[in-house]
């Protein structure tokens, strides 16, 4: 690698129900092969640790060869490794990682562990053949997924901030667990968000907990009981538009707490940029109420393209290249849970 050129990151990722692996070049995505398990999962309505390990076994070699293959080159070329160290669950992350171990011996290439949603993060700025990179500038995070609800203060690489988090359920998790009340199926965010589209949101006035009291934390519990508190009372919705309603309903109620504590931490901060990242960014609901919040008051709102919105490995790879770039020495672990503002992460 030259002095000037971005490092060229082979990345994997096996954190949770996704077994991925991508070639990055800084923030260009060269390729990005991403083997999904939903179907396996499905009949479960969730993830099942030890199913999701066993199959990030069967797939990660394939998809560790599809991403060099595509990326026209060889592990000659590759300047560094990267794996997600996590957050995740713990038989998931060490297929990824003792696969990354075994290529850094065999290579004698430096290895790379990024947390979870540090990877999240980069998601915002990456670039490939279809979309340009975006230049990392400091911003308020809102980072939503399965597992995680989040605001983070990002004035720099490595210099993050957590402002706030869920107390109970993760954005992404209620979306889950409503969508099973309702007999939907897994994933929920997806179905949920179809169906709302057709729906009213203001339908039902379900809770907006947290939202009126100062700070940035947020609780999806209460909301996710007065969903089915509702269903007890009143019955399983009986007719599409029933459905479309409910579902409207509560999607509006997760949306505006969300965008609420955000514009929030926008003020607070003095920060004027909002990335909205992880899975639930991929929520049509959500991305329309942010934007909607930002022309508002004065703010721009950036969310990744929704191929990159769920776990992927060029995420990995990015913020590893980063890494690379910055002169940190490298090193890997596994964890199930750390906050991305822990010592291990932060160094800005």
């Amino acid at each position: 690698m030259s002095e000037n050129a971005d490092p060229v990151v082979l990345a994997l990722e096996s954190s949770c129900d996704e077994t991925a692996a991508a070639v990055v070049r800084g923030t260009h995505v060269v390729s990005s092969v991403v083997s999904t398990q939903i179907e396996v999962h499905r009949q479960f309505g969730g993830v099942v640790p030890e199913l999701a390990s066993r199959h990030h076994l069967g797939a990660v070699s394939a998809v560790t060869e599809q991403a060099i293959a595509r990326a026209d080159m060889s592990l000659a070329d590759i300047d560094a490794l990267a794996v997600t160290e996590g957050p995740g669950l713990s038989g998931a992350l060490l297929v990824a990682v003792q696969m990354g171990r075994g290529l850094a011996f065999a290579t004698g290439k430096p290895l790379y562990g990024v947390h979870h949603m540090e990877g999240h993060l980069w998601s915002a700025f990456l670039g490939d053949a279809d979309l340009d990179a975006t230049p990392f500038a400091p911003h308020v995070a809102l980072l939503v997924s399965g597992g995680h609800t989040e605001l983070v203060e990002v004035r720099a690489h490595g210099h993050y901030r957590v402002l706030g988090a869920t107390r109970d359920d993760a954005a992404g998790e209620a979306y889950d667990k409503v969508a099973k009340l309702l007999g939907l199926g897994y994933p929920g965010g997806p179905i949920i968000d179809a169906l709302a589209a057709e729906g009213d949101p203001a339908a039902h006035a379900f809770p907006r907990a947290m939202m009126k009291q100062p700070g940035f934390e947020f609780s999806f519990a209460g909301l996710k009981t007065a969903v089915l508190v509702h269903v007890e009372k009143h019955g399983p919705p009986d007719s599409r538009k029933a459905l479309a309603d409910v579902c409207a309903s509560f999607q509006a109620a997760v949306s505006e707490v969300l965008v609420v504590k955000a514009a929030r931490a926008i003020e607070r901060t003095g920060l004027r940029r909002l990335n909205i990242v992880g899975g639930v960014a991929a929520n049509s609901g959500l991305r329309a109420a942010a934007q909607a919040r930002g022309d508002r008051d004065g703010f721009s709102v950036r969310v990744p393209p929704l191929r990159y919105c769920g776990d992927n490995a060029a995420m990995i790879g990015a913020a590893a290249a980063a890494r690379v770039a910055a002169g940190l020495d490298p090193s890997v672990d596994v964890y199930t849970n750390l906050p991305i503002d822990d010592p291990r992460v932060v160094f800005a």
